[in-house]
């Protein structure tokens, strides 16, 4: 039974002597005996106001409820606490953890597999800028394509490609490297194929636009994927070699233009409706390296690093593991074992609104951390292309146009001549006729090449199965004449004449390509020639990008290319167009693999392939701009494509040293 006796204690800190217990005390004696110290404490539970009563288990060392619930608030600050510290811990090691997965997952077989099957796409990107362009002058005469539709073609496969570029960029960073590669090349695959059979002009250019969507997307994925399998020390010196496949996608498609199109007869024909020629021939045979990199693929994992950025862990783990295992295999040491058990990350969240979070990813290309080091390389990026893709293009055209002088040059003219029953059994070509005379002539299966007839006169002639390229008749009389198969249509090819019972029996319909173009043959040869040149530049690039930075080899290569650039006012005939352009393209590779590693280097993991996209986007962008702009000036100036030229690439190649240096950064 509890001790009745009690101390009372008041706010004062006054002692006042009581007795009994519960609801009634009376005073006692202040000379009571004291009591034992834990006695009173144990009495002082009873009678107690609710205020100042003390908790009745305390003494069995029962906590109070109030501290149970503040000891666990407290508990839960600190564990949350401790996970913004470990969140914080985690952004900050989780690129040094994983380049020491890296690390002891070696560099081998594995990544060489890799290494294959990316530049196959590389390779098919770069046969797709070149295939149009190779395929155009034998494309225009077989789907008679005025001045304005070569330009429009020539130009749909860039913006093609940039839209791919910054759309398939974009995804890259939410749906993964490896899937959206695999789309954007099935797209390629399927859409070049199909243009292969196109016969009107209209659905030739929207297929080629399609297909140039699909390889759009090609170089920022590749870079972006093959970077993330790779060590830090090894990074640099392997994505250049990497970029030799671009250089190998311009030699193929030149060697099989050259091989493939001046031999007309590679084709079949069903009438005149449906025509399949050696140049669309040369078109299905350039889509082959998009589908050998597509079937690649499909063996190979999805990048590791995208699977921990949105918390897949296990699936990361697996395909790190088969990297090690794959390469260590390989060396002979089976036995060595993957010690990395568990690989801590933050937990991110994948959201399934796709496109809503591509566009915040773009738009957090511009955050204030990023922003002036984007702009820098942004401008680096469309410099470098400006000048590279103008001047690519004008080379070629240049030749052409000097060519075109050539041959001008040897026309041959004829004046007041009179042929008067003759059989024309041979080619007539390059020939002025002015003021003649045919009287009962025949022309009979012959090509008339670059051929024109001025106010002459025609009179009972026969013209048969005639197959003619830039041939008119101006101002001329036709009297009782019949044209039988030909291609000498009367509403294109008589300008200003006077036709008296004149007939046109079975016109040839569409246009036809019935001979050997020997100038676009040496335009397959200058092209191919310029693609070989690309090779010294890219291995100095490789030997050197891990050991002088990539700065010095973007800013150094690309004043060198200026100084190509320049002269190039001294350029007066075909064959020194042919040099500068080999040393021009030979100068400029370098830049283009420094520019491409550091583009990789200079962005997080979640905005890799979106930032590599965007500035891939506006290469293409510069691209159109440039190969529009300088097309202009052939044969009226080269003083402002070299100008022009010039100056961006001295502005790029300075401002290129304000970027910051990469080489021995690890990818964030």
């Amino acid at each position: 039974m509890d001790d009745p006796y009690q101390n009372n204690i008041n706010q004062q800190g006054e002692t006042y002597p009581t007795y009994g217990g519960g609801e009634y005390t009376y005073p006692y004696q202040a000379d009571y005996p004291p009591q034992e110290e834990e006695d009173a404490a144990s009495d002082v539970t009873e009678g107690h106001d609710e205020d100042e009563q003390m908790y009745e288990g305390e003494y069995q060392g029962i906590p109070h409820p109030d501290e149970i619930k503040e000891a666990r608030r407290a508990a839960r600050r600190e564990a949350r606490m401790k996970a913004r510290m470990a969140a914080e811990v985690e952004e900050e090691t989780l690129p040094e953890q994983y380049e020491s997965i890296m690390e002891d997952c070696g560099h081998g077989r594995f990544q060489w597999t890799l290494f294959t099957v990316l530049g196959l796409s590389l390779m098919a990107d770069g046969v797709e800028c070149f295939v149009v362009s190779f395929a155009l002058p034998s494309a225009e005469k077989d789907m008679c394509l005025s001045n304005a539709d070569k330009g429009m073609l020539g130009l749909i496969v860039y913006v093609g490609m940039m839209i791919g570029a910054v759309l398939w960029g974009s995804l890259a960073d939410k749906l993964g490297r490896r899937q959206c590669l695999l789309y954007a090349l099935a797209i390629n695959c399927i859409f070049s194929f199909l243009s292969c059979f196109a016969q009107g002009y209209g659905i030739f250019i929207f297929l080629r636009l399609c297909s140039g969507i699909g390889i759009g997307g090609s170089v920022p994925i590749v870079y972006t994927y093959f970077a993330e399998f790779l060590q830090m020390d090894k990074r640099g010196e392997h994505l250049s070699w990497l970029c030799l496949f671009w250089m190998l996608g311009g030699l193929y498609a030149s060697f099989t233009a050259w091989g493939i199109i001046p031999h007309y007869g590679w084709g079949f024909s069903m009438g005149t409706e449906f025509q399949f020629h050696s140049w669309r021939v040369f078109v299905l045979v350039c889509f082959l390296p998009s589908v050998a990199a597509l079937a690649g693929l499909v063996f190979m994992p999805e990048s590791p690093r995208f699977l921990l950025e949105t918390a897949r862990h296990d699936e990361a783990w697996m395909i790190l593991k088969q990297v090690h295992d794959t390469n260590w295999r390989a060396k002979g040491e089976p036995e060595r074992v993957f010690h990395v058990k568990i690989i801590e990350t933050s937990n991110a969240v994948i959201v399934s609104f796709v496109l809503q979070k591509v566009m915040k990813n773009m738009l957090s290309l511009a955050a204030p951390d990023i922003r002036l080091h984007g702009l820098f390389i942004a401008i680096v990026w469309f410099t470098m292309a400006f000048s590279y893709y103008g001047l690519g293009a004008w080379f070629p055209d240049q030749i052409k146009y000097l060519q075109f002088e050539e041959y001008e040059s040897n026309v041959k003219i004829f004046h007041r001549e009179k042929v008067e029953r003759f059989h024309f059994n041979f080619t007539l070509q390059n020939q002025v006729h002015k003021e003649g005379q045919y009287i009962h002539d025949r022309f009979i299966n012959i090509e008339i090449r670059n051929v024109k007839f001025e106010e002459s006169l025609f009179e009972n002639c026969y013209f048969e199965d005639i197959r003619s390229t830039d041939t008119f008749f101006e101002n001329c009389t036709l009297k009782n004449t019949v044209f039988y198969n030909t291609d000498l249509w009367e509403d294109s090819k008589f300008i200003n004449c006077k036709l008296e019972n004149t007939t046109f029996l079975h016109p040839k319909k569409g246009c036809h390509l019935n001979f050997q173009e020997e100038n676009d043959i040496l335009i397959y040869l200058v092209s191919f020639l310029g693609s070989l040149s690309v090779l010294p530049g890219n291995i100095l690039a490789c030997l050197l990008m891990d050991k002088i930075g990539r700065l010095k080899i973007i800013g150094g290569s690309m004043l060198g290319s200026a100084g190509c650039t320049f002269f190039v006012f001294l350029c007066f005939s075909q064959w020194a167009v042919v040099l500068f352009h080999c040393l021009f393209f030979a100068a400029s590779a370098a830049a283009w693999n420094g520019i491409e590693v550091i583009t990789v280097e200079l962005y997080p993991a979640s905005k890799r392939a979106t930032a590599f996209g965007v500035l891939n986007g506006t290469c293409k962008l510069a691209a159109i701009i440039s190969t529009f702009t300088f097309g202009k000036f052939i044969g009226i100036t080269k003083i402002i494509p070299i100008i022009l030229s010039l100056s961006a690439l001295v502005c790029g190649g300075l401002l290129a040293f304000k970027l910051p240096e990469t080489r021995e950064v690890i990818l964030q």
